[in-house]
Order: structure tokens, then C-alpha cells, then sequence
């Protein structure tokens, strides 16, 4: 599989040829592309309307070998706002959307459920309970070429028929979401945020957007979201307050994100060596190595996202290293437990059980959340090949879709979660890692690592009914 996209750039409506400071917006856009890391760009120019421009994204996508990004020469936007799909490494489908703008001919709008849009419109297809704009620029993932290339040929004949109502090729970007979506494919949304991408009319309109661009930085929101948003409380306010701080300087001396993870590591296995130790001085100095551990542990995802160096084996090596210092920690609290008992000897008040059921517990807690999680994509997959075609292209409203109502317990939940401290309270009760970290540094200081172990298993025990009473519920949605 290709790990770059191709670009297929719609030079075929008017306000491509609008003027700017680079030329046209065409040379803009071209431009940015060449500035990023993209399989080629093939320009469409051929004037026949909008079913020659379907059938000349078919023949590209049918013949490509990795994923196909669409975008018309009259997007003005931010390069990381492109960069946003084009240098994702997971090089899937998914599309650009705007949560602030007003819907209208440039702007069609979609309906956004669990990061996902579910319904998307057009000029001809209507979306009730819109909640954001697309703001045209898709993106195609490799497996789902097939289907993008026969919606293309389906559109394509249905737009020379007149069957499609008054459409033009300025729409081509948009009816193609709209068949994507209802094939069931999985169109993921890559909201904007603060970034800017719009598409013009007018020169009037060129000038403004191109205005507009200058309001942002973008390399600092480009830091700001390699630092995750929905992080446990420890996290947010006691490490990325300032981990995000060594991002640059971390990408300034051209450290990837394995090599932190290997120096978090390293610290992990430092720490443990203090803790062995047992005294109050070791426990202090372990504490200190473990929460530098963690920082480290935070800063290696942050690197990635800011770099967009992460890959599958990375986040796959991530996870395992969070494990393996996780467990040699373990190891070493309960030696320096055993270390200054009168007798240094056996297993003291069963302090290597505690250890062990501590890491099973661990251990199937990460099994049932990877677990769950793996079996939901393979679900969503199966169902989608099932299920084509969901929809008609020839249904001009979506006002009949039928809603499920959500479970009682979903809602009340969704509900929940606008509190601020309810929010932090979920947050915390599944003990993610940070907090984990966390109660591990105090209660080993504080008080010894019996009732760390005592803690870890009491709270841990409590997540992981928690997190199997929320996968039941949602299974039975």
C-alpha cells in the first residue's frame, strides 16, 4: 500500500483563474501542494462539463495505487489545513469541514456523528440537522477507490441525463462525498478548527479569503493540536501545561518520536532501580523519574503529531513500552518493599501477589479496551461491504431518514459529559495512565508500595467494570 496520496486538482470552473499574489489560485494552490509530501498532482483542465470531470477522476482512481485527494482550483487555504489529510500517515478516506460557516453553494452541508459524517448534501441533496460545512477537499483512501470510481461513473451519467436537477461542475467535489457517504463508506471528518479553507466565486471574495489567511498562525496551531484535547486530568493541567513546550526544540534537534520513547524507557527502568532501593530517599528520587518517565511518555505523541511522524508501529511500539515500564516498575516497588523489612526475605504480607495481580489486572484492562476497539473497526468494515449501496443518489432530501433513538443510558451520559466536572470525573474513573502514574508516585512516597498495590488494584478494579458496563451498553445501541 502507497504511504503517500495523489492529487487530483479540478482546474475546470472559472475562479480557478482568479487572481492573487502567486499568480492565480491556481498557481497558489499548486504551489502549496508542491510543499508537501504528495505522489503527484494531476491537474484536470478538460472543459466538457460536469460528467467529463467525473469520468476523468474515475479513470485516475481506478488506476491509482494509493490514496486519491480531490480538491477544485478555487480552495483558498492554509497548507496545514491540506497538510491535515495529505500527510496523515493513515492515508484514509476523510474529508475537510468547517464547523462556523454558513452553509450556501460553496459551502454544502454535512451532519458529523462520532467524528464520522453521516449524511452529506448538495445543491440536490438536502441534510436536515446539519451540525458543519464540508469545505471541499476530499480525500479517498486506497480501499475504497473502487467504490469512489464507480460513484464517479454513476454521478457521471446521471448529471448527462439531466437526472440530478440543475448541478454544476462546481459541485463535482461535493456529489462525491455525497456518494461516498451513502455507499457506506466510512468518511472520517477532519474538522479545521482555526484554520481556513474556503472555496471562492469571485475575485471580490478571493481577496478576502486570502486576507483572512494572515489572522492565523499556523505553526502555532499546528503545536497546539499536536498536544491532545481530551487527555485525563492529569495529563492536561500537571504535563502538557508544559511538555508542549519541548516539542520545538525536541523537532529542532531532529529527535523522532522512538527515540524520546526510548529515553522514557530508560528512565523507567532508572526509576525502578530507586524504588528497589526501598528507602525514603530512593522512593523520592523514583517518584521524580517516574513522572519525567511519563512527561517523556506524553512528549513522544506529541513529537509525532506535531512532525507527523507516527505510524501504526509506532503507536503499536508506544503501547507496548508503557507496559513494559509500567510492569518493571511494579517490580521494583515490591523488591524495595521486600528490601527493608527487618528480614529482607520470602514475600512479605504477599507483596509479589499484589505485584502480579496488579500487572493481570493491567493486562486485561488494555485487553478489553484493544480488544473492543479492534472488534468495532472489523464490524464497521463488514458492515459496510454488506451494505452497498445505502442510499440512492437520486433522493433528493434526507428528511426521511429514520433516527434510532440512543439508549437512556447513552444519553444521560452524553448529557453528563457537557459538566465540566462530571466530564474530569469519567475522565479519571477508567485510571488512565497519567493517573496512574500519579497515584503510583504519591501513595509510594506517602505512605509504601503495599498500598500502592492495594490502590492500584481497588481503583483499577472499579475502571474495569466501568469500562465493561460502557462497552455493553454501546454494544446494545
Amino acid at each position: 500500500m502507497s504511504t503517500t496520496t495523489s492529487v487530483v486538482l479540478l482546474a475546470t470552473t472559472p475562479a480557478g483563474r482568479l487572481s492573487c499574489a502567486d499568480g492565480t489560485l491556481l498557481d497558489r494552490l499548486t504551489g502549496q501542494l508542491a510543499a508537501l509530501p504528495i505522489n503527484d498532482v494531476q491537474v484536470v483542465t478538460a472543459g466538457g462539463g460536469l460528467g467529463a470531470d467525473l469520468r476523468g477522476i474515475a479513470k485516475i482512481a481506478r488506476a491509482a495505487s494509493g490514496a486519491v485527494a480531490v480538491l477544485p482550483a478555487d480552495v483558498v487555504a492554509h497548507t496545514e489545513a491540506l497538510a491535515m489529510l495529505l500527510e496523515h500517515p493513515a492515508h484514509d478516506t476523510r474529508a475537510l469541514v468547517s464547523a462556523g460557516v454558513p452553509d450556501g453553494p460553496a459551502h454544502p452541508p454535512v451532519r458529523i456523528e462520532g467524528g464520522r459524517i453521516m449524511a452529506a448534501g448538495s445543491s440536490f441533496h438536502t441534510v436536515p440537522e446539519a451540525n458543519a460545512t464540508f469545505a471541499g477537499v476530499l480525500q479517498t483512501g486506497e480501499t475504497d477507490l473502487a467504490t469512489l470510481a464507480d460513484i464517479a461513473e454513476e454521478l457521471a451519467d446521471l448529471a448527462d441525463a439531466g437526472r440530478l436537477g440543475p448541478v454544476t461542475p462546481v459541485e463535482a467535489v461535493d456529489l462525491l462525498l455525497v456518494g461516498l457517504v451513502r455507499s457506506g463508506v466510512r468518511v472520517r471528518a477532519a474538522a479545521l478548527g482555526e484554520l481556513h479553507c474556503a472555496r471562492v466565486t469571485g475575485q471580490e471574495a478571493a481577496d478576502s479569503a486570502v486576507r483572512r489567511l494572515a489572522d492565523v498562525d499556523e505553526e502555532q496551531v499546528r503545536l497546539d493540536s499536536a498536544v491532545k484535547a481530551d487527555d485525563g486530568f492529569f495529563t492536561t493541567f500537571f504535563v502538557s501545561t508544559w511538555s508542549r513546550h519541548l516539542i520545538r526544540p525536541a523537532a529542532a534537534l531532529k529527535l523522532t518520536p522512538n527515540a524520546v520513547t526510548g529515553i522514557s524507557i530508560g528512565l523507567a527502568v532508572l526509576s525502578a532501580v530507586w524504588f528497589s532501593a526501598g528507602t525514603l530517599g530512593g522512593r523520592l528520587a523514583g517518584a521524580a523519574l517516574l513522572y519525567l518517565s511519563f512527561v517523556l511518555d506524553c512528549l513522544d505523541g506529541q513529537l509525532a503529531r506535531y512532525t507527523r511522524g507516527f505510524s501504526p508501529l509506532g503507536a503499536w511500539a508506544d503501547g507496548m513500552a508503557d507496559r513494559l515500564k509500567e510492569y518493571v516498575v511494579y517490580v521494583g516497588l515490591a523488591y524495595g518493599y521486600v528490601a527493608v523489612q527487618p528480614f529482607p526475605t520470602g514475600n512479605p504480607h504477599g507483596i509479589w501477589f499484589l505485584a502480579v495481580a496488579a500487572m493481570i489486572l493491567q493486562s486485561v484492562r488494555h485487553a478489553l479496551h484493544y480488544s473492543y476497539t479492534g472488534a468495532i473497526y472489523d464490524a464497521g468494515r463488514v458492515g459496510a461491504l454488506w451494505a452497498k449501496p445505502v442510499r440512492s443518489l437520486l433522493e433528493p432530501s434526507d428528511a426521511g431518514r429514520r433516527r434510532v433513538p440512543r439508549q437512556g443510558v447513552l444519553r444521560l451520559a452524553q448529557r453528563m459529559e457537557r459538566e465540566s466536572v462530571v466530564h474530569w470525573l469519567r475522565k479519571a474513573i477508567v485510571l488512565p495512565i497519567g493517573e496512574r502514574m500519579a497515584l503510583i508516585a504519591v501513595t509510594t512516597v506517602v505512605f509504601n508500595a503495599r498500598v500502592t498495590f492495594l490502590a492500584l488494584l481497588c481503583w483499577g478494579s472499579v475502571a474495569a467494570l466501568y469500562q465493561l458496563a460502557g462497552r455493553i451498553v454501546r454494544s446494545a445501541e
